[in-house]
């Protein structure tokens, strides 16, 4: 089986954000928490729990992002 990105969703207290999404994205965010839950063994999480995970993921593993919030420029005062 192929070795997902995301790890067990952590629970932790949320922060509500409204989004709109698009159909297509939605149905692969719910295929994607079927898929984490087999592989986990947890039950499904909430598709919209996957949200937060994937962007601090795709975060943390942006190369460029990464160096202009070491460089200390102004969008990384914002950020952290």
């Amino acid at each position: 089986m192929a070795k997902l990105k995301l790890g067990p969703i952590a629970d932790d207290k949320p922060v509500k954000v409204t989004l709109e999404l698009p159909a297509d994205l939605h149905r692969d965010l719910t295929a994607y928490a079927e898929v984490l839950a087999r592989e986990s063994g947890q039950p499904a999480a909430d598709p919209t729990r996957l949200i937060a995970p994937m962007l601090e993921r795709f975060m943390a593993t942006d190369r460029a992002f990464a160096k202009a919030r070491r460089a200390g420029g102004p969008s990384a005062t914002a950020i952290g």
